[in-house]
């Protein structure tokens, strides 16, 4: 009988929600005597994430700076960073190999492969036509499918981006849903004030964020946006009538932001699962959301959801809110209830169950068997 696995090895990036995932799931691993070698690619992590992994007596943090996948004609690196992980794995000698990316899941690994697609570039040029050079999006095929169908187990945090990743990539081997979870207890209601909150680039169409600059002069209530880049695909900023732009923030700060506002509007045309709108839940805000079918799956009645290209609509549901206390407080409190859910005990709960599919797979059919 299969134990659970003692040490993982889990590739990151510190670009986005897999750094703040990856630290999550160590986080709640640590309860459960699991060590995790957290292996990053691309932009280094900064001194306040690498503080944030030190922190964890759980997790060793190992950097590098080979681009990611999804970055323009990154293969050589792609390649070279593969090397570097099977060296790494024999060093560390992990039960486990968590990989947060495809390419590398066709690797000669020892240990049991987990490939988990949080998102992927053929999916998000679906949700927004044209934005992305064809050639780009076939040389990305070839190089990432096979890591997906060699994976001793392919993971999603949603049945919809599992559907995407069948579609293109499959077909697939063994499947599991894994839904995100996020730490209920730095984000919760504070004082709630008047205003509205998204955020995100302004450049990634798939986000939408485009949609609330658009609609911030109707509302009655002003409304700001996080990111690290409030700014448009040329790199330049404009006016931006009734929207205050917060910047770059960091976890406490984006909780403050997130407790003090009463309405989290995020339009999304491609979000295969979400950690904003579940951290704006958790803090007791009304969601008002994209209507796409990820979405959909995760919150239920939960949020309020819109056409992402229709703005009137979103002005319409957020004028709703506004125009109603009873209702505004009813839709936060649904979101809220409905986010206790996805709580890190539950994800890591799944992961587990997930390792321990995987760890069966390879003793049962050895390396390699789900890509023939």
């Amino acid at each position: 009988m299969l134990t659970d696995p003692r040490r993982v090895l889990m590739t990151a990036d510190a670009v986005g929600g897999v750094w703040t995932y990856a630290l999550d799931l160590a986080r709640a691993f640590s309860e459960r005597n699991v060590s995790v070698v957290i292996a990053t690619m691309g932009p280094l992590p900064s001194h306040t994430q690498r503080q944030a992994a030190a922190l964890l007596p759980n997790v060793e943090l190992v950097t590098s700076e080979f681009a990611l996948e999804w970055m323009n004609d990154p293969w050589g690196d792609v390649e070279r960073a593969g090397q570097w992980l099977l060296e790494l794995e024999a060093r560390v000698t992990p039960d486990v190999v968590h990989l947060n990316g495809f390419a590398h899941g066709s690797l000669p690994f020892h240990a049991p492969v987990v490939v988990v697609g949080h998102s992927c570039l053929l999916s998000w040029a679906d949700a927004v036509p044209g934005a992305i050079d064809p050639g780009k999006l076939s040389s990305y095929f070839e190089h990432v499918a096979p890591g997906l169908r060699a994976a001793d187990l392919v993971v999603a945090p949603s049945s919809s981006m599992m559907l995407a990743l069948q579609q293109h990539y499959g077909p697939l081997g063994r499947r599991l849903v894994v839904a995100n979870g996020r730490r209920a207890g730095v984000f919760h209601p504070q004082r709630k004030e008047p205003f509205i909150l998204t955020a995100g680039r302004l450049w990634d169409q798939a986000k939408n964020v485009e949609a609330m600059l658009a609609v911030a002069p109707r509302l009655p209530w002003p409304a700001a946006v996080a990111g690290a880049e409030a700014m448009d695909a040329q790199g330049s900023r404009g006016a931006m009538p009734g929207m205050r732009v917060l910047g770059s923030l960091d976890e406490a700060t984006m909780a403050g932001w997130l407790g003090r506002a009463s309405i989290f509007a995020l339009p999304a045309r491609y979000e295969p699962f979400g950690l904003l709108p579940l951290e704006a839940a958790l803090s007791g805000c009304a969601l008002v959301l994209g209507d796409i079918p990820s979405l959909r799956e995760v919150w239920g009645d939960a949020a309020w959801f819109v056409p992402p290209d229709d703005r009137d609509a979103l002005t319409q549901a957020i004028g709703s809110l506004i125009a109603s206390s009873r209702l505004l407080n009813a839709r936060a409190d649904a979101a809220r209830a409905h986010a206790a859910a996805y709580s890190l005990d539950a994800m890591a709960g799944g992961y587990l169950a997930a390792y321990r599919t995987a760890m069966a797979h390879r003793a049962t059919h050895g390396a390699f068997s789900c890509a023939s």
